[in-house]
């Protein structure tokens, strides 16, 4: 599907941290946002400065440090408008120059795109993703191979359970999933995709889902492959 925009990912790292942010641009405005910007500014401010883009807009999926750590530095350039849920901003005290507090469903406008603001809890009090016409970004809330923890502060698995429910009744099945984080697959899978291959998407029942979320001994992954062992089948099986 032909889109008005174009979507450029980044892989961007320091010491055992990897991330992924994007870089959504307007195709006629080349006005643009970028979604957790983080660890390496020249890189993003590379790819900014050859397309000649404006920066109006950063979106933040939550506000962990490896999400947020190079907002005031692309606020200081840019001068850009910064999202992030008002539940995030009230439950962890975010602030920052320009923030904009966004609730559930509502619409941004930069240049001719219209994102989507989706509130996702679950990793942390006020995840929220962003949806275009065919691209959802998903910080935390949902990788291409399972979903976040949500043992930290703020962390809920059974609302984790409610907003993987919510993205699999109200996205399109052929929409891609953007995450922030790859465990072995890189990002850009559809939504029909993890709907048949993500473990956390073919749980049914919520008891059965935080049970299996915050089961012991879980792997904790920093650059690991989020892969599903044979015990973790069986422990599935067993609920």
């Amino acid at each position: 599907m032909e889109t008005n925009y174009k979507l450029y990912q980044l892989n961007t790292s320091f010491s055992v941290f990897s991330n992924y942010c994007y870089i959504i641009a307007d195709k006629i405005t080349k006005q643009a946002c970028i979604v957790d910007p983080a660890w390496e500014l020249d890189k993003i401010l590379d790819v900014i400065c050859k397309l000649e883009l404006n920066l109006t807009t950063i979106l933040l999926t939550h506000s962990h440090y490896d999400h947020v750590n190079l907002v005031n530095p692309l606020i200081k350039r840019f001068n850009s408008n910064v999202y992030m849920s008002k539940n995030e901003i009230d439950y962890y005290k975010f602030s920052c120059k320009n923030l904009i507090s966004a609730n559930h469903m509502d619409e941004l406008k930069i240049g001719e795109m219209v994102i989507k603001c989706l509130l996702t809890p679950g990793h942390t009090e006020g995840g929220m993703c962003y949806l275009t016409s065919d691209s959802i970004f998903t910080g935390d809330t949902i990788f291409i191979e399972g979903c976040g923890i949500c043992s930290s502060d703020g962390g809920s698995a059974a609302k984790m359970f409610d907003s993987i429910q919510m993205i699999r009744n109200f996205v399109l099945k052929d929409v891609h999933v953007y995450p922030a984080h790859s465990y072995g697959k890189q990002p850009g899978y559809t939504l029909s995709y993890l709907e048949e291959k993500n473990i956390y998407f073919q749980i049914e029942k919520k008891e059965h889902f935080i049970n299996f979320r915050m089961r012991k001994n879980e792997k904790i992954f920093l650059n690991l492959k989020n892969t599903i062992t044979e015990l973790d089948k069986q422990r599935l099986n067993e609920l």
